[in-house]
């Protein structure tokens, strides 16, 4: 038997627990294209400090990113994803900096904010039909998606109802997301190698949950497509309407 005390630093029944965790966050991602870091994070950051718990969610993203990555290039809207994504990587340092010099406290009521404001952002009006987003739109969900990955492993916020306000087939929503999460899962790994905020056992945890986040990822991916549009967008307003009440609660507690 692995001895997980000895080689994570905690024991095998909270590990047994983070894969839980993340077997469910993983599906999510699967089944709508975004959601386990903002799912994840705050869950990880119950079992342990919430800088680790935001390495461990880019981590995660960087390891499961390739999965079905032929689909998701094919898919994806590149014109607005690629651009987003760039500016994502870009800026993601000066998130993970900041996340550095934030007390604990202050920064899971931070990541509680983003999970919040998510959920609003995505009640918001959709767009006209046939709207295309404008140079100013597509930096502006970039540079906030990158501070957010740094900050709290949650590219999500911005990028969420940057698409899913928009009058575009799930499909293409959800392979534009996942393409532009892959790049800033990219860029936190390679800026908390950087800061050394990375470390050999956070990498060897994240090896040890990938297991059930491919699972719960394959498992949602599946039944992706087997939904009507307007319910699989009805299901995303609700899991990041769960994730930011779970939040709240976890924050107060």
């Amino acid at each position: 038997m692995i001895d997980t005390q000895h080689l994570v630093g905690i024991a095998p029944l909270t590990l047994a627990g983070a894969a839980a965790m993340t077997f469910g966050a993983a599906y999510v991602r699967g089944l709508t294209g975004f959601g386990m870091a903002i799912i994840l994070v705050p869950l990880l950051g119950i079992l342990i400090p919430p800088g680790e718990a935001v390495v461990m969610g880019i981590l995660l993203q960087l390891l499961i990113g390739p999965v079905g990555i032929g689909h998701i290039i094919a898919d994806a809207d590149r014109e607005t994803a690629l651009p987003i994504g760039l500016a994502a990587m870009a800026t993601t340092p000066v998130g993970m900096y900041v996340l550095d010099l934030t007390p604990a406290d202050i920064a899971r009521l931070l990541i509680t904010l983003a999970a919040v404001g998510a959920f609003v952002a995505v009640l918001l009006p959709k767009k006209p039909e046939g709207h295309r987003p404008g140079r100013l739109a597509v930096a502006g969900t970039g540079i906030t998606s990158g501070i957010l990955t740094g900050f709290a492993a949650m590219p999500g916020p911005p990028v969420v109802p940057f698409y899913l306000r928009r009058r575009i087939d799930p499909k293409v929503a959800r392979a534009s997301m996942l393409m532009i999460f892959f790049m800033t899962a990219i860029a936190g790994t390679l800026a908390s190698l950087w800061l050394g905020i990375a470390t050999w056992r956070l990498f060897l945890m994240a090896v040890l949950l990938f297991v059930p986040m491919w699972l719960g990822n394959h498992v949602g991916a599946r039944h992706f497509g087997r939904v009507p549009p307007h319910i699989w967008q009805a299901m995303v307003a609700v899991v990041l309407g769960v994730a930011a009440v779970s939040a709240v609660v976890r924050l107060l507690n």
